[in-house]
């Protein structure tokens, strides 16, 4: 191939906010996020055998020799363990070079990182369904951190359609897109940088197993059987879990039927469920959390995505809130013409 054989490609996948289904999609649950008007975009051409990639959310040029076969996290950048997992999970031998910009923040619990990892898939030329791409992308985000994450983020920002969010059941792999209302302000306000690699999140995944292995599927549990589990630990994990399932349907029917007000009662419950039984929340998060619910005309608001910071989001009467991002349903990642 030579530089006139180059073909531009030039690629969108958004962040993600879930509204409400924290920590359910690792133990087959059901979770109810959101694709959002934020994201990467890459624009490249195509190339023989490398990678090479600048990003403006991190330093340095990723230079990737294909086939990749190493181990992704050793790679350096470090954003370019993402890149290098997906090339190795797709068996990639045609390469790209390019740029990526975004705007969304890292560590801010919005999917950064999934968000690549679609982007990089369909670069590099991936041509399966939505599910196969988030089962790909889940799979290089395991390889590239050894974080065991569910699918929920990649399967919405794989998914996605403009105007609806994503009813997501972990357990059968399907995706319902639900619509929203244009009478509502969905907003996101950063709390505080975090990241899933370093924290507790390994744990509650651990945590939920011991659950599992006693009670069998969470997803089929309800709240007697909770009540038989002897440590008090593995009791309020599972506890979180079997509440947010049935939490996630309740939002559902009312987010149809636009009942406001009890989306707000659900997702107070939802965060203060994340904060007293699965350990997820911080003292910063929960006084902005509780800031935010105190406000005329914020329906409710609860912490977002895999916890330890990040975060908020808030349901709103439109005009409520003047800081923060207001944000709009968006479609999924996609090859921009």
């Amino acid at each position: 191939m030579t530089a006139s054989d180059a073909s531009p490609i030039r690629v969108h996948a958004p962040g993600r906010v879930n509204l409400i289904g924290e920590h359910t999609d690792y133990t087959g649950g059901l979770a109810f996020p959101m694709a959002i008007d934020r994201g990467i975009t890459l624009t490249a051409t195509t190339q023989p055998d490398w990678i090479q990639l600048t990003s403006d959310g991190g330093p340095g040029t990723l230079h990737l020799a294909l086939p990749f076969e190493r181990d992704p996290s050793t790679i350096e950048p470090s954003w370019g363990s993402f890149v290098a997992s997906v090339a190795k999970q797709m068996r990639a031998t045609a390469g790209i070079r390019g740029h990526l910009t975004s705007d969304i923040p890292a560590g801010a619990g919005l999917s950064s990182s999934a968000a690549l990892e679609c982007a990089i898939g369909l670069a590099l030329g991936f041509d399966g369904a939505t599910l196969e791409l988030a089962q790909m992308a889940r799979n290089a985000e395991h390889t590239a951190t050894g974080v065991p994450t569910g699918i929920m983020d990649q399967y919405c920002i794989s998914a996605a359609t403009t105007g609806h969010a994503t009813l997501i059941d972990c357990h059968h792999l399907t995706a319902e897109q639900v619509p929203i209302p244009d009478d509502i302000d969905i907003v996101v306000q950063f709390i505080a940088h975090r990241t899933l690699l370093g924290s507790a999140y390994a744990d509650r995944v651990a945590e939920c197993a011991r659950a599992q292995a006693l009670l069998g599927p969470l997803r089929t549990a309800n709240l007697d059987d909770v009540a038989t589990i002897d440590d008090d630990t593995i009791r309020r994990r599972a506890r979180h879990v079997v509440t947010e399932n049935e939490r996630v349907r309740q939002f559902a029917t009312a987010l149809r039927r636009a009942d406001y007000p009890e989306l707000g009662r659900l997702m107070t419950e939802s965060h203060a469920s994340l904060r007293d039984d699965y350990d997820t929340s911080t003292d910063q998060m929960d006084t902005a959390v509780a800031k935010l619910n105190s406000t005329k005309g914020v329906f409710g608001a609860r912490m977002t995505g895999g916890g330890f910071g990040g975060c908020a989001v808030a349901i709103c009467e439109p005009g409520t809130l003047s800081s923060g991002w207001p944000v709009r349903a968006s479609a999924g990642a996609h090859l921009v013409s």
